[in-house]
């Protein structure tokens, strides 16, 4: 049985309007003013109210503002009773979001009329809510199950050594040599073929497998990195690491434990973070940081330019490394404001101790102008593109 309210301060009308409403069957009650109506209106919640603009202590249109800022009462439908029919009074009621109005006196289908095109609206909008409701539900469902499926399968990768660690060199800007080198992974599928981490990482870092993922490229990393310097090169290994692996609350724990299982010298391994980590929560990152230098490694800050870039957490945060981003780094020699930027943030960078690696060296003339504003270390592909271990080493046996 639909609840209809009827807020009218005259009695007679008042009553006869509920009598006739009760004899349609509805349940219904009444309010002789504005303010009692409202406390109806909130404590019972009813299908459909029926208000008259003019009342005592609180009109109509207050009772109207009240319910629709309150979220239990804002979608009541809500008919106004008026014994005028200015035009200028019925738009000021439906500009506050009253749904209909009836001009006194009315008739009983007139009444009858208003009340159920108003409940078949509702329920029409009740019903709209409720597939929208259905389909977000089948939606997330879906999205849940395809994230479970992208996981299992990144898993499976995993499991069957799909996943491989590239290295591209980083190179002494002044000698040409080999210092160290970023490791990379990548995905070598057995029907796609190589895939490119801008295709999987994402995924992985949504569905949590960033972090076996990661854990997994970093011991390979300083592994391989032992063996190389056991072979004589002195070398240095950097890192990615992700958001979720940074904000692991015992990762600095896990660090030392690789570093121990590899008997990779702690001073040879660089850990790279991106600019976003360092806003999230920079009493809890510095910390973090804190517990990962006193290991004794080397904190880089990756991508530096294209995020936040802001001098006072260069001087809070305990970086060693700062790298250039790519993006600044083409079009250097064509005069444009790259040069200019380039060459402050090395100068910027040397004058607070720290090491400067440009990112995405392609030409020659590039390399020069690092050169000659003595940046410290180049990587890109005028030197060497990301490649396999046994094709990295192939470079260090050739002396470059």
């Amino acid at each position: 049985m639909k609840k209809i309210l009827v807020i009218e301060d005259e009695q007679v009308i008042r009553e006869n309007i509920l009598k006739l409403l009760k004899a349609e069957g509805f349940d219904v009650t009444g309010a002789s003013n504005g303010a009692q109506g409202l406390s109806a209106a909130v404590s019972n919640l009813p299908d459909v109210i029926i208000c008259d603009v003019m009342m005592p202590e609180l009109d109509g249109y207050g009772v109207l503002v009240a319910l629709r800022s309150n979220p239990v009462t804002a979608t009541v439908p809500f008919v106004f009773l008026t014994g005028k029919a200015d035009r200028s009074e019925m738009r000021q009621g439906m500009e506050l979001g009253a749904d209909d109005y009836l001009t006194k006196p009315f008739t009983k289908s007139e009444l009858v009329g208003a009340i159920s095109s108003r409940l078949k609206k509702q329920e029409a909008w009740a019903e709209q809510q409720h597939n929208l409701r259905s389909q977000s539900f089948a939606l997330l469902q879906d999205a849940a199950h395809k994230l479970e499926e992208i996981k299992t399968s990144l898993c499976g990768a995993l499991e069957r050594e799909e996943f491989q660690v590239y290295y591209q060199p980083q190179v002494n800007v002044q000698t040409g040599k080999i210092m160290s080198a970023e490791a990379l992974v990548r995905w070598l599928h057995p029907e796609k073929g190589l895939i490119s981490p801008a295709e999987f990482i994402p995924d992985a870092e949504e569905t949590g497998f960033i972090i076996p993922l990661g854990e997994w490229v970093l011991q390979t990393a300083c592994r391989q990195m032992q063996v190389w310097q056991n072979a004589g090169f002195s070398l240095r290994v950097a890192v990615n690491l992700s958001p979720r692996q940074f904000h692991q609350p015992d990762l600095s724990s896990r660090v030392a434990q690789i570093l121990a299982e590899t008997g990779l010298e702690a001073s040879s391994l660089e850990l790279e973070l991106t600019e976003s980590l360092m806003v999230e929560d920079a009493e809890s990152a510095i910390a973090t940081l804190q517990q990962l230098k006193s290991l004794g490694l080397s904190i880089s800050i990756d991508d530096f330019g294209t995020g936040y870039s802001s001098l006072s957490y260069l001087m809070q945060y305990p970086f060693d490394t700062l790298k250039i981003d790519r993006c600044f780094i083409s079009n250097i020699t064509d005069g444009c404001a790259n040069a200019a930027i380039v060459k402050a943030i090395i100068e910027m960078a040397h004058s607070l101790c720290l090491e400067v690696i440009a990112e995405g060296v392609e030409t020659e003339a590039e390399k020069d102008f690092l050169w000659r504003y003595e940046c410290d270390t180049m990587q890109g592909y005028l030197f060497s593109r990301p490649l396999p271990a046994a094709d990295f080493e192939q470079l260090l046996l050739e002396g470059k």
